[in-house]
């Protein structure tokens, strides 16, 4: 067998990474969605893939692969080679609230999973068709007291942020009011227009400039500058329910850390562009610069959080 002299070994083992990352440039990336087309997940991973697109020199092909509140496709990229070449559009759901609620998961979020950097955070409102007959939420959530189980609210899917956001509503506020789970927030809305179901809870850019809805609280500390009118869930006393949906990206577990970082690079060199800056902020998401080692205790600490929220809550799957 031929044995490269010391010298020429360690010389190969600084050029593999290069090599890999022009390989990994030079091959289409995979971006897997795991939400139907139409929702917040989706509109944010495509935005950012157009400009990720130009910093890797490769394309940025982004697949819906929606089941299970987003366990489905995260799944199916926990399981994928750890080249680089299939990053997942990770997020509150199926990397920080299924984990506490599901009785099953198919993967570890912390164990399978390369975090590589977040996207965008942003709030949720507690939303009804504007053509039905409550105005504020309070006046909701008195009907859901005169008439236990009768109001039907929808979700993003068991497991996920609007899932959890309702049962936290319904024991703050002592309601029955039914869960319907969807297989995403966009066919949720329109079932909410359309009068099949009452309301959701839903990511602001889902809701937010639908003149169809009504907003009746954003689940916010204060009320957010683009949507004056609407009250926060704290003023209204159920601070509990302020929380952010985080968007970011991940990859399987042992992607080299050189291609992991190029990653991350594309993705905050992106997000610091002042068209994406410009469409984030109408979406109500602060722009951000997390590397990849605080994107990664952020989730290992939402996933903490929401376990005990999960927990003391007693949120079940449907």
């Amino acid at each position: 067998m031929h044995h490269l002299p010391r010298r020429a070994a360690l010389a190969a083992a600084f050029i593999l990474p290069s090599v890999t990352l022009r390989a990994q440039t030079a091959r289409p990336v995979r971006f897997i969605v795991p939400f139907p087309p139409g929702g917040t997940a989706d509109l944010l991973a495509r935005l950012v893939a157009r400009e990720m697109e130009a910093r890797l020199g490769a394309p940025v092909v982004v697949e819906n692969r929606a089941g299970a509140g987003g366990v489905v496709g995260s799944d199916s990229v926990a399981k994928s080679a750890p080249d680089g070449t299939t990053i997942l559009l990770s997020n509150i759901a199926s990397q920080g609230i299924a984990p506490a609620i599901l009785p099953t998961m198919p993967y570890d979020v912390m164990r399978d999973f390369t975090h590589i950097g977040l996207l965008a955070a942003v709030p949720s409102a507690i939303a009804v068709s504007a053509t039905g007959p409550w105005q504020s939420l309070p006046a909701l959530i008195a009907a859901a007291r005169e008439k236990p189980g009768t109001i039907r609210f929808g979700s993003n899917g068991n497991g996920t942020s609007s899932h959890a956001k309702l049962e936290i509503l319904k024991r703050l506020a002592g309601v029955d009011i039914t869960h319907v789970p969807y297989r995403g927030a966009a066919p949720a809305a329109t079932d909410v227009i359309a009068g099949t179901i009452d309301g959701l809870i839903a990511a602001i850019p889902d809701v937010g400039r639908n003149e169809r809805l009504r907003l009746l609280a954003m689940t916010t500390e204060q009320r957010l500058a683009r949507w004056p009118d609407v009250p926060s869930v704290a003023e209204l006393g159920l601070a509990p329910l302020v929380a952010a949906n985080w968007f970011g990206i991940s990859g399987p577990a042992g992607i080299p850390g050189p291609v992991a970082d190029r990653l991350n690079a594309a993705l905050v060199e992106s997000l610091a562009t002042p068209a994406l800056t410009e469409r984030l902020g109408e979406l109500g998401a602060a722009p951000n610069r997390l590397d990849r080692a605080a994107f990664t205790a952020l989730v290992a600490t939402d996933m903490a959080r929401w376990a005990q929220i999960v927990r003391e809550a007693g949120i079940k799957a449907d």
